[in-house]
């Protein structure tokens, strides 16, 4: 077996007198052997995901004896015919175990479904037979169990299919399926697996299984790919919610909602009803319309987020698998002891984590159904003596209990002040609610150190969008925050359209009456170096590569 030093790929024709034509090769090499002078052999190499080309071998010394060329070329091609995927000018025989085929090639035929599932809008699960041919190895079977942990590269890995098959002809053998991208001949074996098979006594030969596959044995996206017009964009992700696959399909899948529904929870444990968004987030309740694909209309569920439990009807509430991160950030920025106001709260995700941190909550929602759940969420995670709940517009909840709440806070002593956030993620309008800041207080501040931290979200699709989200919330205050504000990449939401948190301390000329107002710079000390827009660009590039 050559090494890989040895399989070299050379662009350089083959010496004169090695054409296509093999008897001239053979002629040549035998007419040019002496003593002391290697015999270089030209063979034709496939390797997957290459075109053919010529391979070089290592030469291979020859004796002056002439009788002995005809010997030595026999034992090599002997030894050549162990290699898989190798074809001798001059021969027509292929020497493989296994069909030789292109990598790609047996990637869209091997493990695809069958070809006249194309089109298909209703599921028919029958029409996804197929037998392909797997290569196994035969072991006795009471060295298999000891067998399996040495060979978990090798065997083969496809949903519902058995690994290890009693041997039709054999009863007291099996046979262990491998994989038929990996395993051609005995020589694909790696040396410690060999080592293994020779200590059990195991033949490393590799004899070949038809195997029928069904529709249990294929991969979502495999069925989808095969179902939907070739070269269009396969679903096979989507949001889980408690039991539900929440789906957001584009134009040209909608014909096949309905087969893409049941595939997503045939292949999914647990999931037992799929939907599908059909309108934009209702900008004031922040829910949307959905309809029910496939499996059953409860929408009823509960989710586990960062070690809490949310129970709600998915369909009259919002809620985000992918903002579980963000979540988090924000919970661990605040210490026992501070203040959340949570303006736009939904069912609890930011207000219940924090409350269990023993800071004092006051969580809103104008959304019935979420004040609803939201007093449900923090009765169940036993944090409803630490939160208040209201149910009020998000300007009113600004201007009442939350300007309440600051007048007694800010009067404190420095020493008993604890520090205060101010969370507002409705990124579609959370900007705007920003001037219910303007003249909030009346009173003079006598420290600006511990003025109210505010984590306004917002969307943007412009070229810079962190100079962007700065740039429309300074427009809405009326003064600089390059200064004293950072922005924060959440989440990539669509082709150019990302999802931004800005954090900011309040400038005292915002928040008190009759205060000077420079519109030109934040008078408070800067909360953090202003992120810019080269720092965003990498973040933006570090999230895109984990998604």
């Amino acid at each position: 077996m050559m090494s890989s030093k040895d399989r070299q790929f050379s662009h350089d024709p083959p010496p004169s007198g090695t054409a296509a034509g093999g008897e001239g090769s053979a002629r040549g090499s035998s007419c040019r052997a002496t003593r002391g002078i290697g015999m270089v052999l030209w063979i034709l190499w496939r390797p997957f995901g290459f075109s053919r080309r010529l391979l070089k071998l290592e030469s291979h010394s020859i004796t002056e004896s002439k009788s002995l060329i005809p010997l030595a070329w026999t034992s090599l091609t002997q030894t050549l015919s162990k290699a898989p995927g190798i074809l001798l000018l001059g021969q027509r025989k292929i020497f493989s175990t296994m069909p030789e085929i292109e990598t790609h090639e047996r990637d869209s035929e091997l493990f695809s479904p069958p070809s006249d599932v194309r089109g298909m809008t209703k599921l028919d699960r029958t029409a996804f037979k197929k037998t392909v041919s797997i290569p196994v190895l035969k072991v006795r079977k009471e060295v298999v169990s000891k067998l399996m942990r040495s060979l978990k590269r090798a065997a083969l890995q496809r949903p519902g299919v058995k690994r290890v098959i009693e041997d039709p002809e054999d009863k007291e053998s099996r046979l262990i399926m491998l994989d038929p991208y990996k395993m051609f001949t005995r020589d694909s074996f790696e040396k410690a697996e060999l080592s293994v098979l020779e200590q059990l006594n195991v033949s490393p030969q590799i004899s070949e299984y038809n195997l029928e596959l069904t529709y249990e044995n294929f991969k979502s996206e495999e069925i989808l790919r095969a179902v939907l017009p070739e070269g269009q964009d396969v679903t096979s992700g989507f949001s889980r919610v408690g039991h539900i696959a929440h789906l957001n399909l584009r134009d040209h899948q909608l014909p096949f909602k309905h087969l893409i529904g049941q595939v997503m929870i045939d292949k999914n444990p647990g999931i037992t009803s799929a939907v599908n968004k059909i309108n934009n987030i209702d900008n004031t309740y922040r829910n949307f319309q959905m309809e029910v694909l496939s499996g059953e209309q409860n929408m009823m569920t509960k989710v586990r987020e960062n070690n809490y439990t949310y129970e709600f009807d998915f369909s009259k509430v919002y809620w985000n698998p992918r903002l579980s991160t963000e979540h988090s950030r924000i919970t661990e920025l605040l210490k026992p002891g501070d203040v959340l106001f949570d303006v736009f709260a939904g069912v609890g995700p930011f207000a219940i984590p924090v409350a269990k941190k023993n800071c004092t909550v006051f969580a809103n929602d104008l959304n019935p159904e979420s004040h609803k759940w939201l007093l449900h969420n923090c009765k169940l995670n036993k944090v409803d003596q630490k939160v208040k709940v209201f149910n009020l517009d998000g300007k009113d909840f600004l201007q009442g209990p939350i300007k309440e709440e600051l007048m007694q806070l800010l009067s404190l002593s420095k020493e008993r002040k604890p520090s205060v956030h101010i969370v507002m993620n409705l990124p579609a309008k959370a900007i705007e609610f920003l001037s219910a800041f303007k003249s909030l207080l009346d009173e003079q501040p006598c420290s600006s150190e511990l003025l109210p931290i505010v984590h306004c979200y917002s969307f943007s699709k412009d070229a810079n969008p962190t100079e962007d989200v700065r740039q429309r919330a300074e427009a809405v205050l009326g003064i600089s925050l390059e200064a004293c504000s950072s922005v924060h990449l959440v989440r990539n939401v669509a082709p150019n359209k990302e999802m931004l948190c800005i954090t900011f301390q309040i400038p005292a000329a915002v928040l008190y009456k009759n205060r000077t107002r420079n519109p030109e710079n934040c008078e408070d000390p800067p909360l953090k170096r202003q992120r810019t827009a080269e720092a965003f660009s990498d973040e933006k590039t570090q999230i895109a590569s984990n998604t």
